[in-house]
C-alpha cells in the first residue's frame, strides 16, 4: 500500500481503510473515511465464489426457464473484467475443487468454470476455505458469492464473513417466474427435472398448490434479502441470463452504492 488519503466521492468501497477510518472518526467525533492508495503491483483483490451444484445448471437453451449457469458465468466475467479495469486481481473460490481457493498469476485470466456436479454443501466448503485463507484479502475487499441460495448456508458462515470486514456481495440467481414466485398454473401438468440426474417427471399442480408455492417462494426471497441487508451486505438479484441486462443490474447496484456513500460522506 502506498499510503492513505481522505475518501472522495467515486472511490471504491474496497479501498476504504476501515481501521484508520474508525480511529479518525473517534478522534474527530464525526464519521470520517480514509482510503488506501496502492502501488500498481499491490492492487486490491476481489474474491469470486462459485456455486457449482447441479441445480445451478439444470436449465439450458432451448428451455424456457432461466439458464442459471449462463447467468452466473456472465456475472463472473463482468466481475472479473471490472476488477481488471481497476488493476485488481481475482481470487477464485470453488467448493468443487480439491484446493478451493485459486489465486491467478499476475496478468493471467481465470480459467473458465468447471462442471456443475458439486455436492449440496459445496458453497459452504468454498466459503470456509476462503475464511481459512483470509490473509489473501485485505479488509474491505469485495467478496462476490454467486448462487441461487436455495440451499441455506449456516448462519455462522455469514457472521464470520461479516467479522472479517470484507465487502460481501451475494449475487442471487433465481428464475423470476418459478423461483422468485410461482405462476398460477393450477390444473396443469408440469415437467419437473431432477437436478442431479436430469430425469424429467410430470406432476399435476392444483390451484391451491400453485398459490401456496407462490407465497412460499416470495417469502423465501424476501427473507433472504432481509437477512443479507441486516448483515450489511448489498445483494444483486439476477433473473436473466442476458449479458446486457446483467450489466445493467450491476451498474444500478454500483450507482446506488455510490449515492449512499455520498450521503454518508
Amino acid at each position: 500500500m502506498a499510503g492513505t488519503r481522505p475518501y472522495r466521492p467515486g472511490d471504491l468501497i474496497a479501498h476504504i481503510h476501515w481501521a484508520a477510518s474508525a480511529r479518525l472518526s473517534e478522534a474527530r467525533g464525526t464519521d470520517e473515511f480514509v482510503v488506501r492508495e496502492f502501488f500498481a503491483e499491490q492492487a486490491p483483490r476481489v474474491a469470486l465464489v462459485h456455486d457449482r451444484r447441479p441445480g445451478m445448471a439444470i436449465h439450458a437453451p432451448p428451455s424456457p426457464w432461466l439458464d442459471k449457469r449462463a447467468a452466473a458465468e456472465t456475472a463472473g466475467r463482468l466481475i472479473e473484467a471490472s476488477a481488471a479495469a481497476e488493476h485488481g486481481e481475482v481470487v477464485s473460490v470453488d467448493g468443487a475443487l480439491r484446493h478451493p481457493v485459486r489465486r491467478p498469476s499476475a496478468g493471467r485470466r481465470l480459467e473458465p468454470g468447471g462442471a456443475y456436479d458439486a455436492p449440496e454443501t459445496s458453497l459452504t466448503v468454498a466459503l470456509e476455505a476462503l475464511i481459512r485463507e483470509s490473509s489473501l484479502l485485505p479488509t474491505g475487499s469485495f467478496v462476490f458469492v454467486v448462487s441461487d441460495f436455495l440451499v441455506p448456508l449456516p448462519a455462522r458462515i455469514w457472521m464470520r464473513l461479516r467479522a472479517l470486514r470484507w465487502d460481501v456481495v451475494p449475487v442471487i440467481v433465481q428464475d423470476p417466474v418459478w423461483e422468485q414466485t410461482f405462476p398460477q398454473v393450477g390444473g396443469v401438468v408440469l415437467p419437473v427435472a431432477d437436478p442431479a440426474s436430469g430425469d424429467v417427471h410430470d406432476i399435476l399442480v392444483s390451484p391451491r398448490e400453485a398459490r401456496d408455492r407462490a407465497h412460499a417462494n416470495e417469502r423465501r426471497l424476501e427473507e433472504l434479502l432481509g437477512r443479507f441487508r441486516r448483515l450489511g451486505f448489498d445483494p444483486v438479484l439476477l433473473g436473466t441470463s442476458d449479458p446486457r441486462e446483467i450489466g445493467d443490474r450491476f451498474r444500478a447496484w454500483a450507482e446506488l452504492r455510490r449515492r449512499l456513500w455520498k450521503v454518508q460522506a
